[in-house]
């Protein structure tokens, strides 16, 4: 079968450089290059919408997950529990070292000779014979040392001394100074291990500070006797009553 002539390669090549036509040639360039510029910017235009779609999809995808994330229910546990890094930590108090501790501790200074006895110079303690007979008569001692290295002066004045008893349970049932109170003046130099001892009788019967009560034999039993010289207040002691 005879091939059908058609136009050679470099015919068309020719062709296309070199426009034949009824117009100029001028005007085919403009119409080529004017269908040139439509393609790019279509290719462009497709480029950039691709590019924009892919960028907005991502962005839509984030936030859709942080709305899921957000709208995410807490569980129940989480609502009871906080978590770990919600929770505030104390901080740890200092800890310093015994020795650091003793060189910072105030330093006390140390008695003066002949100065006043303060209640840590001073011990304080009460004697009772032990047992007594219902409504008898009984000696108690109030005695006063000085339990410090220098001399000091004290004030055994009557109205600062005073002897008290009471039950058991705690309460009151006697107390020197209720009905025969004294007053005197009596400031005294305590040498460094010096005792004064200060005998009281006491006549078996109750009393209340006003001494407007009717005062009684106190009944048997346990009872404790306590000393005070102002503001030093001793250990107390036993008495038995029966």
């Amino acid at each position: 079968m005879p091939r059908r002539p058609g136009p050679e390669p470099e015919a068309s090549l020719l062709r296309v450089l070199h426009p034949v036509g009824k117009l100029p040639t001028a005007v085919y360039w403009r119409r080529r290059l004017l269908l040139l510029i439509v393609v790019l910017a279509v290719l462009g235009g497709a480029a950039w919408f691709g590019i924009a779609l892919l960028a907005g999809g991502g962005t839509a995808g984030g936030a859709s997950s942080a709305t899921a994330a957000s709208a995410r229910p807490v569980p129940a546990l989480e609502r009871v529990v906080p978590s770990l890094s919600a929770i505030a930590t104390p901080t740890p108090p200092l800890v310093t070292s015994p020795a650091d501790a003793v060189a910072t501790a105030p330093a006390v200074p140390d008695p003066v000779a002949g100065g006043p006895c303060t209640d840590d110079m001073i011990g304080l303690d009460v004697r009772t014979p032990g047992n007594a007979a219902v409504g008898s008569k009984a000696t108690f001692e109030l005695m006063v040392a000085n339990v410090s290295a220098v001399p000091c002066v004290r004030a055994l004045d009557k109205g600062l001394q005073e002897l008290a008893l009471f039950d058991l349970a705690g309460n009151r049932v006697w107390g020197s100074n209720d009905c025969f109170p004294e007053a005197s003046s009596d400031p005294r130099t305590l040498a460094p291990g010096e005792v004064v001892t200060i005998p009281l009788v006491w006549g078996g019967l109750s009393s209340e500070p006003t001494c407007s009560a009717t005062r009684s034999p106190l009944a048997p039993g346990s009872y404790l006797l306590r000393g005070r010289l102002d503001t030093k207040v001793s250990a107390d002691a036993p008495l038995t009553i029966g």
